[in-house]
């Protein structure tokens, strides 16, 4: 059995065990996004190894003696996936500006690389984000010869021709979405439309269109890397198979572990208990270096972990108002509150101080319409209290609670399991209800 043929069976094996449980669903594209991140990048020469990636996306941990232009890397390269990985639940269109947002979202901030001339010199471009290349981007290969992408005249339109090439494609009655992602890749390589970033965002893209067909992202590791250059440089020369079975090969792994997830098994592999280690190790040096509670610390807090639990936790509550007569919303701190989001949110930003102890974000149900099964309240609640080095959030009944320090943030993944978890007990607590009366 061939590759392809391989993972589209796979692929109708994990089909049939959806869905997958949320809490089993998280852990899965964790692992995915981390090792996602961390390969891709280190492919491209980022110097982190897989603890320290690991490290500073969960943590916020960054690793010592290594350049911040590292670290800014990694970032930028979670944010693009945590972009697309929130996208992919709608229909959304790759189109152009879609691909130069990925690659914004990448490269974060502008930056200046060592380049060759058309003729072979050395020299320096200035890397626009977002922007197509403004100098030819050829490089030197390994036997001295110069192999020619695009030009940056050419670009812009052979750039309109690939989105015309894969919206002709993605419609095709006989359409098989390997093919089409593995293609895309290529193509997009072959015209490298950007100053640097191109390799990251072509395995962005191509993700993309396998994740937008219920396949879980292609992983191309580290250890694979002069595989996965022999396999581009196979398609230079005509050999387009040979790439298109070697992404299908990758493919074929990701399916195992989702599959291997989705039945509740582990999905570790065999070098993973050396990366965890590696992740200890480095936590453990660090836990010398808690920081006390400041006012920049708690602003820092409030802003980039604070209001997207406030977003994520009303646009979940919001779910069930339609059960209820009336609902009110609450956000606010130790000391004042508000019932306008928007409002509620600009005013504690002014009123932090040193004495802020905590926020509270709410969503106040009151009288249960279904009158059959009773006439009741119900108060969904999240709290963030700020100690002097860590600050604790839970919810209503204390079902779940996270402690950090003020150097880390919360990720996707804890923002997720904190809502998720409140939301499941308002759902539980109307159950009960209901097998009461």
């Amino acid at each position: 059995m061939g590759s392809i043929e391989k993972a589209m069976q796979l692929k109708e094996q994990l089909d049939s065990l959806r869905p997958i449980s949320l809490a089993q669903e998280l852990k899965i594209m964790q692992k995915f996004r981390l090792d996602w991140n961390y390969h891709s990048n280190n492919l491209e020469g980022n110097s982190l190894t897989y603890g320290e990636t690991k490290a500073l996306i969960l943590f916020g941990l960054t690793a010592q003696g290594k350049p911040l232009k590292d670290h800014i890397e990694i970032e930028g390269h979670n944010e693009a996936i945590e972009w697309i990985l929130d996208i992919i639940k709608g229909e959304y269109p790759i189109t152009e500006s879609f691909i130069r947002e990925i690659h914004s979202l990448l490269l974060k901030e502008s930056y200046t690389v060592n380049a060759i001339t058309a003729e072979g010199l050395p020299t320096t471009k200035r890397v626009e984000i977002g922007k197509y290349k403004s100098q030819p981007n050829h490089v030197l290969t390994s036997t001295g010869e110069i192999f020619r992408f695009a030009t940056p005249e050419e670009t812009p339109a052979m750039m309109g021709e690939l989105i015309d090439w894969y919206r002709g494609k993605i419609v095709s009655a006989d359409k098989n979405p390997i093919l089409i992602a593995a293609e895309f890749h290529y193509r997009f390589i072959r015209i490298h439309p950007f100053d640097d970033g191109n390799g990251r965002t072509a395995r962005i893209l191509m993700n993309f269109i396998l994740m937008q067909f219920q396949f879980p992202p292609v992983i191309i590791k580290t250890e694979e890397k002069n595989k996965y250059f022999f396999a581009l440089r196979q398609a230079d020369s005509g050999l387009i198979e040979a790439f298109v079975n070697y992404i299908a090969d990758n493919l074929v792994n990701s399916l195992e572990i989702m599959i291997r997830g989705a039945k509740g098994e582990s999905i570790e592999e065999s070098d993973d208990l050396d990366k965890e280690l590696a992740i200890l190790e480095m936590r453990l040096n660090r836990g010398d270096q808690e920081v006390e509670k400041t006012v920049q610390l708690i602003h820092e807090l409030f802003d980039k972990s604070v209001i997207p639990l406030i977003h994520q936790f009303l646009e979940g509550t919001e779910k069930f108002n339609k059960f209820y007569i009336q609902n009110s919303v609450f956000v606010g701190t130790d000391t004042v509150g508000y019932t306008d989001k928007i409002k509620g949110i600009a005013e504690i930003q002014q009123r932090i101080n040193i004495n802020t102890t905590s926020f509270r974000v709410a969503n106040n149900y009151g009288v249960f319409k279904h009158s059959v099964v009773g006439n009741f309240d119900f108060q969904s609640n999240i709290q963030v209290l700020l100690n002097d080095k860590t600050y604790i959030v839970r919810n209503e009944r204390l079902a779940i609670r996270i402690e950090k320090s003020y150097n880390t943030q919360l990720t996707e993944e804890e923002i997720n399991l904190i809502v998720n978890e409140e939301l499941k007990r308002h759902k539980d607590f109307i159950e009960q209800k209901m097998k009461n009366a």
